[in-house]
């Protein structure tokens, strides 16, 4: 075979490489885990407390850092505006958490948990904590602190790509 030949097959080759293969490719990858784990830990939080992801993400955050109006929810959880509503909605109704007016801005509310949304967190987050290990239990301790820190770096990278300012570092 020619020089010539040789040359079209590796040129070929490259070209082959260089197309989108859905395994390897990274957002994909990310999707993909990321729906597993939350499927996972959705069916638990559904099936023993009648909570939605969405739901338990409020409750957390609220039990972390307290009344919040549904905005501040919207930018720390990274959820849209109606998820966020629907999900407080549903707690509302459920008495796990309160809606007072806001004393800063009267146009919006502030949300809290109730004493029956805090003994509820209570009772879920080492729920939550032990899937987190049971995730983690075959990666060594340096590993989990450089995947934490690697996520941090590609959900800024993201923010950067998507025109967001960006976000404040935290390992949370």
């Amino acid at each position: 075979m020619s020089p010539d030949g040789e040359g079209q097959r590796a040129g070929e080759a490259a070209d082959r490489e260089a197309q989108l293969r859905l395994d390897a490719y990274l957002p994909y990858r990310l999707s993909v885990a990321s729906n597993a784990v939350s499927g996972l830990i959705a069916r638990a939080y559904e099936d023993r407390f009648g909570l939605s992801v969405p739901q338990w993400r409020l409750i957390c955050v609220l039990a972390e850092d307290g009344g919040l109006t549904q905005a501040k929810i919207v930018a720390r959880t990274v959820m849209d505006k109606v998820t966020v509503s629907r999900a407080a909605q549903g707690l509302v109704k459920r008495r796990l958490v309160g809606r007072a007016q806001n004393k800063a801005d009267g146009r919006s509310h502030v949300l809290a948990l109730t004493a029956e949304g805090r003994r509820l967190h209570a009772e879920i987050a080492p729920l939550a904590l032990a899937y987190e290990a049971a995730l983690i239990a075959g990666l060594a301790p340096e590993d989990v602190t450089l995947l934490k820190r690697l996520l941090s770096r590609l959900q800024a990278a993201a923010g950067q790509l998507a025109g967001e300012a960006p976000p404040t570092p935290s390992l949370r």
